[in-house]
């Protein structure tokens, strides 16, 4: 097993993202946006340059290893099917902000998530930092996902656009803060 690497009980293997991966980890997250971020993201956006968007962003990510960021991918086979993106230290109250955490369509409600937070706990408990993350509101399904974790619901905040361009946004959508009270209850 490469170092970063851990198999997982589905099968998986998980490990640290590297630079080879901004590819596959943006074409999923762009995927993942458009089949989750309808109504609060434009159409405009989603149906046009989401893609690209992800690309530079991922790609600008993954250039050289940074000590206050965490990525983790799962590969099924030579298959991306699932990344999580942690940036320690985010927030002096909160800790450590999860700000990715997607999964292939196809691979949802198989364990790849829960094998995500769990190696993004990890992480994060090494540090001795709280876990946070933001959600949609419209994304029930994450919220209950994240809810079943032992996440707990605190506020709502105004979506950021993505890359600043408010017309990246359809109307005011809302963002909703979830956090654990101790992020080791995810290594269980």
């Amino acid at each position: 097993m490469e170092e970063g690497s851990t198999a997982a009980p589905t099968g998986l293997r998980l490990r640290v993202a590297a630079r080879s991966d901004a590819a596959a980890i943006a074409a999923l997250h762009a995927d993942s946006w458009r089949r989750h971020y309808r109504g609060a993201y434009s159409d405009a956006f989603l149906d046009g340059d989401v893609h690209a968007d992800r690309l530079a962003v991922w790609t600008k990510q993954l250039r050289a290893r940074d000590p206050r960021r965490h990525t983790v991918v799962a590969q099924d086979g030579s298959d991306l099917v699932g990344f999580a993106h942690t940036i320690f230290d985010d927030d002096p109250t909160w800790g450590a902000l999860l700000d990715n955490l997607h999964v292939v369509h196809g691979q949802k409600r198989r364990g790849v998530g829960r094998q995500l937070m769990r190696m993004t706990a990890r992480a994060v408990t090494e540090r001795g930092t709280g876990l946070y993350l933001w959600v949609l509101e419209q994304n029930v399904d994450g919220q209950r996902f994240y809810e079943t974790l032992g996440a707990k619901r605190w506020e709502e905040a105004p979506v950021t656009p993505p890359g600043g361009g408010a017309g990246r946004l359809r109307g005011s959508p809302l963002k909703l803060r979830y956090a654990w009270a101790d992020p080791a209850i995810l290594l269980d």
